[in-house]
């Protein structure tokens, strides 16, 4: 028989083996079976902050087994167009049911990838098709591996097994709050290659999608094009997963040129927000803030017409370059499993109306992001420097020229630029109103030294590529528009559950053919 025990509550200061003192006592005698189920923080009250679990436990061993998924009838042609987290777990899912899929993407192997990033950031060198947005685990593979997720797909407990299958720690499949961290990341994105070929899957890096071969509103092939070699190749595919990400805009082009359905989307732009990662831990757990992983927040603003909101925040992180053109600067946050850099950063975004990138086109706010990069490239002098500027002094509408406590983190060097010369007017009113009413819910959050980063331009698809109920594009039977690129999800666990929902799709197709 298996108990289970919520809400038990261990002070910060306990050891965690406590628990299997409190099951063993609970349970009447020695336990063989233990397994923690949920664990949170209450920090609400700064001096009685502890950890909240809910653990299951038995005097009898247990095993715990995957269910066997169904397998396919017959074998099928399935291409995987990115190995980003909805691509790759959308190719696990379709090799559980008997699929062999052929995952494309367009830039490099994780290893090859991590060296050309690390060439980027370090000397400048500039790869678009192996960077920071491309390449073997997407965008999500340099971030803070963050898994929560305000979507409820019954796909993400999926996600979260998986994810600790591969390589992640086993502790994403209970925490309130999970994450990865990259280092991690990337051990996971070679174990699941591994699983995939010894499966049977293949992958071709380096290889973009160039093209559609369809016949009779249906899909028939897709083009290829090696990026290292130029060479041209025609895969035939019974379907094929367009799970690109949101920056691959020439794809997007090519889609829409080829009678692809796609609609424009509202989307966000700002800057990265930087702050010590001491001060923030301090404000939100008080004196004991030593004892606990570096603290997190979430904040939103209403204070001006266009929401204000912090993403993607990196307990302990760096703001890291993440351009995939040249010339234009993109900014994003990352930070490893321990969370242990001086400085905490987060995406701080102004939600934009179609009004305000003027939607006359389909690829308006693709446009529109595009040039808030490339204003951001001029603005710091080129060689992917970012503009920064100081609270106290993007408040005051002053140039900065030097820095306090709080140092900047990002790679590719900065230079002192007034955000207000990178974002348009509406968003930098809207930053102007919002940092000071989060500061009334975080305080400190408006430091004079905070360090403002410009400009995070990529918190999701301008576009969504219009999918009907089996998952299909509504304009050409046999492709399945995916993940973020394809404006179904937002961040790594909804953009793999969604690769999850898309495989299910596929697999209800043809199981009976």
């Amino acid at each position: 028989m298996i108990f289970r025990l919520d809400n038990v509550k261990l002070n910060i200061f306990d050891d965690e083996s406590k628990l299997l003192s409190i099951a063993n006592r609970k349970a009447g005698g020695e336990i063989k079976y233990f397994k923690i189920l949920k664990k949170s923080l209450d920090a609400r009250d700064k001096e009685n902050i502890f950890w909240v679990y809910s653990i299951a436990f038995s005097k009898s061993a247990q095993t715990e087994t995957a269910p066997i998924a169904e397998k396919i009838n017959s074998p099928r042609k399935v291409a995987v167009i990115g190995a980003g987290p909805a691509g790759l777990f959308c190719a696990l899912r379709l090799i559980e049911h008997g699929f062999s899929p052929l995952i494309i993407e367009r830039g490099e192997c994780a290893e090859r990838r991590m060296q050309t990033v690390r060439k980027f950031f370090d000397c400048r060198v500039f790869n678009e098709n192996s960077n920071v947005q491309f390449g073997e685990g997407g965008a999500g593979t340099f971030s803070d591996g963050k898994l929560n997720t305000q979507t409820h797909s019954g796909f993400n407990r999926d996600v979260l097994e998986l994810f600790a299958r591969f390589g992640a720690p086993c502790e994403i499949t209970y925490l309130n709050k999970p994450h990865i961290g990259s280092d991690k990341l990337f051990d996971v994105l070679i174990n699941i290659r591994k699983h995939v070929e010894n499966c049977g899957g293949s992958y071709l890096f380096c290889t973009k999608l160039c093209g559609l071969v369809q016949s009779g509103g249906k899909l028939k092939g897709v083009l290829t094009e090696n990026v290292l070699t130029g060479e041209k190749s025609e895969i035939p595919v019974d379907c094929a997963v367009l799970a690109l990400g949101h920056s691959a805009r020439d794809s997007f082009e090519m889609l829409y040129a080829s009678g692809v359905k796609m609609t424009a989307r509202e989307f966000a732009v700002g800057v990265r927000i930087e702050h010590l990662a001491r001060e923030i831990s301090k404000a939100q757990y008080g004196k004991n803030y030593a004892r606990l992983p570096a603290a997190d927040y979430k904040l939103v603003s209403h204070a001006h017409e266009r929401t204000v909101f912090t993403f993607c925040m990196c307990p302990g992180g760096v703001v890291i370059p993440a351009a995939s053109e040249h010339g234009g600067v993109v900014t994003n946050g990352m930070s490893c499993y321990s969370r242990d850099g001086d400085n905490s950063n987060s995406a701080l975004m102004v939600q934009l109306k179609k009004e305000d990138f003027g939607a006359d086109d389909i690829f308006a706010g693709m446009r529109f992001q595009r040039e808030i990069e490339r204003r951001a490239y001029a603005a710091a002098g080129g060689g992917y420097r970012a503009p920064i500027q100081l609270y106290k002094d993007f408040a005051s509408d002053r140039n900065s020229s030097g820095f306090g406590e709080v140092i900047p983190s990002y790679a590719c060097g900065t230079a002192f630029v007034p955000i207000c010369e990178v974002l348009p007017f509406k968003a930098v009113e809207a930053l102007k109103a919002a940092i000071p009413d989060m500061d009334r819910k975080l305080r400190g959050f408006a430091a004079p030294d905070a360090v403002l980063t410009g400009a995070e331009t990529r918190f999701s698809s301008p576009l969504q590529i219009v999918r009907g109920e089996s998952g299909e594009s509504v304009s050409l039977s046999g492709l399945y528009p995916c993940g973020e690129g394809s404006g179904y999800s937002g961040g790594i666990t909804s953009s793999a559950a969604d690769g999850l929902r898309i495989a299910e799709k596929i697999f209800e197709k043809y199981k009976n053919h």
